[in-house]
């Protein structure tokens, strides 16, 4: 398999050097086609109406590509000379590289289709295809990668939240997570119940949650009671 590319697509948003979030950066379409003038001709277009755009020529070039910090999609022909775009879809999604994939093909067939909304592509076009078809297929999945980001960096920041969190208080949020009462915790742990009570409000304010709801939500997207049982 060739080497594939550097990870940089699945990090949060840049931060300046007050910690504080930079400017996203303007979303990039990858285009992957071994015809040249329709390689081309999709470059054009994209670039007609504002987008950037990395055209490659092989599925080789974009694994060994680096992914800019930025809401991206790729546009991935089928057929390829050397490379079936199934299986770079495939190579993509184990190196945990989760950009939307438009496919597009000049023989396309049901069970191939299928089998590429399966694996989450987010459309998938047959050529001659209208060029709305595809901008429209582009804006799609260029929105679904901002918010994909955007949940990726709020569960970053809320990692780095129950990290910041005294090994007795991520005890006791996790307790709390299996659905055990303070007096429950309190036993378990070998304390009294006050103590508890101090150890889980404290987890709140660091976890930024204003209820207890708040705090199960969280503990359910930091997959706490299954990590820290």
């Amino acid at each position: 398999m060739a080497q594939l590319p550097h990870a940089t697509a699945k990090a949060g948003a840049p931060r300046d050097g007050s910690g504080t979030p930079a400017v996203e950066h303007d979303p990039v379409v990858f285009v992957v086609d071994d015809d040249d003038a329709f390689r081309g001709a999709l470059t054009n277009l994209l670039r007609s109406v504002g987008m950037r755009v990395e055209a490659f020529a092989s599925a080789q070039s974009l694994l060994t590509a680096t992914w800019p910090d930025a809401p991206a999609c790729i546009v991935l022909d089928v057929r390829l000379k050397a490379d079936s775009g199934l299986t770079v879809q495939n190579d993509l999604a184990r190196a945990g590289v989760e950009l939307p994939i438009i496919f597009i093909t000049g023989f396309g067939d049901i069970p191939m289709t299928v089998q590429a909304m399966k694996a989450g592509a987010v459309d998938f076009l047959t050529k001659p295809f209208r060029d709305q078809d595809l901008l429209d297929a582009v804006t799609r999945a260029v929105s679904n990668d901002r918010v994909r980001r955007a949940s990726q960096r709020s569960l970053t920041e809320l990692k780095l939240r129950f990290q910041s969190l005294s090994a007795r208080e991520q005890q006791v949020m996790t307790l709390v997570a299996k659905g055990l009462l303070n007096k429950q915790i309190a036993a378990e742990l070998g304390l009294s119940e006050i103590t508890v009570k101090v150890h889980r409000g404290q987890a709140m304010r660091k976890m930024g949650a204003r209820t207890l709801a708040d705090l199960l939500h969280q503990a359910v997207l930091l997959k706490i009671r299954e990590e820290h049982a």
